[in-house]
């Protein structure tokens, strides 16, 4: 084990803002995993998350100098890879996830299962992109309405326009 696998993620990360690509190796072996996790249970189209992946940690390359030292820097990688991930299912028809085997999934897992695939799940299916991308963000990710605008790109105000709207449509929906 060389001495990269010693840092700590803000000192990787200051490493890959000076070209070290060893140190970026090492933050792609220690995030890739949970990342396409993540993202595949928003996206259960194998080959959009893999590029999503790609373009995250191509983007931390390209970026590492952007990150300010704040939050942790797996809320940094996420916020980078749902976006690369919302980008792509713009430009694709959305895919749900698939259901797991009950023997295979933790109970976090089957809470996520639970409302994805129940009579919530199919209402949430109704929803837009953007829409249901806000709802993720902020009740199945547990986000702040900043956090969720900083991770989607937008500005809070909208977050909590289209979680307003989004609820509405919920209500109708499940009415």
């Amino acid at each position: 084990m060389d001495e990269h696998h010693k840092w700590d993620d803000p000192r990787l990360l200051r490493a890959i803002a000076d070209g070290d690509r060893r140190a970026l190796e090492v933050i792609y072996a220690r995030h890739a995993p949970w990342l396409v996790i993540r993202l595949t249970r928003r996206c259960a189209d194998q080959a959009v998350v893999d590029e999503a992946v790609q373009d995250t940690f191509v983007a931390i390359w390209r970026t590492a100098r952007t990150w300010t030292g704040r939050g942790e820097v797996a809320a940094w990688i996420w916020g980078i890879g749902v976006r690369r991930l919302l980008d792509l299912l713009r430009k694709k028809p959305h895919v749900m996830s698939p259901i797991l085997e009950p023997t295979m999934v933790s109970a976090e897992d089957q809470v996520l299962l639970g409302i994805e695939y129940g009579e919530l799940g199919r209402a949430l299916d109704t929803l837009s992109p953007e829409l249901r991308a806000v709802v993720q963000a902020t009740v199945l990710d547990g986000l702040t309405t900043r956090e969720a605008g900083k991770l989607l790109g937008i500005p809070a105000g909208t977050v909590k326009t289209r979680m307003m709207r989004a609820k509405s449509l919920l209500r109708e929906e499940l009415a």
